[in-house]
């Protein structure tokens, strides 16, 4: 803070002979530098910026860094950051958090953890280097390595602070550590051998228990910053651990990279078109787990990936009834669910087993998005006049109710869904899911059929379930009216057997 006596002084610089001009700009150049390093030294961001030039700031940047503070201020002892590739994930967590630590506290012991021992040694080649360099010693001008203990994985600060760099899986015997960073535990070989195997991943998280967790130091961090690949990778095993054994507190950032406006976190330097890209050339599994950090399992899923059979033509069956079903939401907002709408039809496909045709029902078209009613409202009549269906069916809640009244109002015949009490959204699911297990439901080869099935493979656990809710009381209508059945159906006396009429309401 200036006194008013410098302030006016400053004021009338200009009035100065141009020689003691500069020499006054000169001091105070040198004075905002001194001010920018101290500033390095106690905030993460700026020490980032001043010794990577080419350093391009994101949104998540900063949530990284807030949380690194905390970390080197001893305030957070356990951080799990889960994040896109490619988003500087490795450089923020693996080169320059450890070199900033250092600085401030050079005598502290750092193991860095990757999925290979090369890719550690590497990074900690990184961090050696970094605080050799000249931009280094202008922040912590105190801070050196070691000369007789500067090996790549494995060096000493003058202080007698030690960096260690190890491989998944290797021994950490007689060493510990003040803040121990994990980044990268799981290698794409191996997640590609555990989508046959997954129990691969309890490889990481039992080296973990035995290796890494045994060797903190009284007081030390611990931080895991990683591409998500499943419900059993690292994170998720630790948070599961935590969970049920009412252990350690974890503090987790999950970073996608598209955020729930359906903008790109980082649109410095990923464009929306460009990850946009990316999401539509990725299967949905591997970009819901890898880029949203939302990885499924079908462990507790009512209804399989495998149960649903993909059409493998161009050109849909003829069909010869066809629902349109509805799941509105309540409000327009980054975090409210979807309005959502499935088209399905009725066809006759020849059963495997027996050579009978027998009715099937097939995925037509699928449509979400977040909506204010007067979008939700044209969108429905477009989607009606496309597909002209036979029964129109909306569920009566949220703005559900005033689009049946202003469809109505359209001329459209709206049936009404209405669950009965009790009937909640799992067991809407368990009545249908032997049509599933049964090979009687269809879906096309496109982008939007991925989604619902995944949608369908996340439930119950999933974050949406608007595709779930629409496709479900669709297929009770058809079930309810007799268009489609299994051995089960046939064998119960009680199933009511009547076709529902063209556009009768509900």
């Amino acid at each position: 803070m200036l006194s008013a006596n410098v302030k006016n002084y400053l004021n009338r610089v200009h009035e100065l002979p141009v020689a003691e001009q500069r020499e006054i700009l000169a001091v105070l150049d040198r004075l905002d530098t001194v001010s920018s390093r101290k500033t390095a030294r106690v905030d993460f961001l700026e020490f980032v910026k001043k010794v990577w030039p080419q350093f391009i700031e994101g949104y998540h940047h900063k949530i990284m860094a807030k949380a690194f503070e905390r970390v080197a201020k001893g305030e957070l002892k356990r951080l799990i950051i889960n994040m896109p590739p490619r988003h500087t994930k490795s450089e923020f967590a693996s080169h320059l958090f450890p070199a900033w630590f250092l600085g401030k506290y050079p005598d502290k012991y750092v193991i860095q953890a990757s999925n290979t021992a090369d890719l550690a040694v590497d990074f900690g080649r990184k961090v050696r280097d970094t605080i050799s360099d000249d931009a280094y010693h202008e922040i912590f001008p105190n801070v050196s390595i070691h000369p007789d203990a500067a090996a790549a994985g494995k060096w000493k600060t003058t202080a007698k602070g030690e960096y260690f760099a190890i491989g998944t899986g290797g021994t950490l015997t007689g060493r510990g550590g003040d803040l121990i960073i994990l980044d990268d535990p799981h290698s794409e070989q191996e997640a590609r051998q555990a989508e046959t195997k997954p129990e691969i991943y309890d490889n990481v998280f039992e080296w973990y228990t035995s290796g890494p967790r045994q060797r903190v130091q009284p007081g030390a961090a611990i931080v895991i910053v990683m591409t998500r690949w499943s419900k059993r990778d690292l994170t998720g095993r630790v948070i599961k651990a935590s969970l049920e054994k009412d252990g350690e507190n974890w503090e987790v950032i999950e970073l996608p990279a598209i955020l729930p406006s359906g903008k790109p976190i980082w649109p410095e330097y990923w464009p929306e078109k460009e990850i946009l890209a990316i999401k539509e050339e990725l299967p949905i599994p591997k970009w819901m787990a890898q880029y949203q950090q939302q990885p499924t399992a079908e462990e507790g899923a009512l209804i399989k990936r495998d149960w649903w059979k993909r059409w493998p033509h161009k050109a849909t069956p003829h069909v010869e009834f066809i629902i349109q079903s509805w799941d509105t939401a309540f409000l327009k907002t980054e975090r409210s669910d979807y309005s959502a709408c499935t088209t399905w039809g009725v066809f006759s496909h020849e059963n495997e087993d027996t050579g009978k045709m027998l009715p099937n029902v097939i995925l037509l078209d699928a449509f979400r998005k977040r909506m204010e009613f007067p979008e939700l409202k044209k969108v429905a009549f477009e989607l009606y006049q496309q597909w002209k269906p036979e029964a129109f069916v909306v569920e009566k809640r949220a703005s559900g109710a005033p689009l049946i009244f202003e469809l109505r109002e359209m001329g459209i015949p709206v049936g009404e869904f209405t669950p009965s009490r009790g009937n909640d959204k799992i067991a809407r699911v368990n009545a249908v899911s032997d049509l599933f297990a049964s090979g009687v439901v269809w879906a096309t080869e496109h982008r939007w059929a991925d989604e619902v099935i995944e949608e369908f493979a996340e439930f119950p656990a999933g974050e949406h379930d608007d595709y779930v809710d629409s496709s479900t009381q669709a297929l009770l209508r058809y079930r309810q009216g007799g268009f489609i059945q299994t051995q089960m159906d046939e064998e119960d006396d009680d199933r009511i057997t009547y076709p529902l009429p063209k556009y009768e309401y509900y």
